[in-house]
């Protein structure tokens, strides 16, 4: 059974949902759940089981603003300052081992703006919103790292785009899939974990 931990942060209290694996962890992961939505998210969930099953740890981070119920984000600065205050709060139960921020859509560019600032080791982006549904000339794709190993997993049918692959980040396309990655989040979980057992975080 998951750990529920609620964290006070500058913009509120925070909610974290830990989950151990039955061996000592060999990574720990922090996802981040989308705008409107929450960290029970088919795809979230499915990385979490898979991974938790391979041998990491994993924390499902509920933000603030939706601990107090509401469905609009906040500007980002203070997303990523919750963030940063849950990282600190977790990363402590796991001396040595390799941290590795994640997320679906909002919560994917949290983990994506936060990683080299805070040491993540690498990202994993599920559904990045490239850009606003019809306005490509909006484009996110300078929040993608630069320097931080980061798997993008998005359908081919995601109306907020799909990023292109150039080190260190490296996009798998689910076919069929849309923005919320519904179809087949098994799928999704396997590309997670063959990434991180190509970085060495998982065997």
């Amino acid at each position: 059974m998951a750990e529920s931990i609620e964290i006070d942060t500058p913009r509120g209290p925070a909610r974290v949902s830990l989950d151990q694996p039955a061996r000592p962890a060999r990574c720990l992961l922090l996802l981040g759940h989308g705008a409107g939505g929450d960290v029970t998210a088919p795809d979230l969930v499915a990385v979490r089981d898979a991974a938790v099953a391979a041998g990491a740890a994993v924390a499902l981070v509920t933000q603030p603003y939706r601990v107090a119920g509401r469905r609009t984000p906040p500007p980002a600065p203070h997303l990523d300052e919750a963030w940063a205050v849950v990282a600190a709060a977790v990363a402590p139960r796991y001396p040595g081992v390799p941290m590795v921020f994640g997320g679906r859509s909002s919560g994917a560019r949290v983990a994506c703006r936060a990683a080299a600032p805070l040491g993540a080791a690498g990202v994993i982006a599920l559904a990045f919103p490239l850009h606003p549904p019809d306005r490509p000339e909006r484009s996110r794709a300078a929040e993608l790292p630069t320097t931080v190993p980061t798997l993008v997993v998005n359908g081919d049918r995601d109306p907020f785009g799909v990023p292109g692959a150039a080190p260190p980040v490296e996009v798998v396309v689910r076919p069929g899939e849309r923005h919320d990655l519904r179809r087949d989040p098994p799928a999704v979980a396997a590309a997670v974990l063959a990434w991180l057992t190509r970085q060495g975080w998982l065997p």
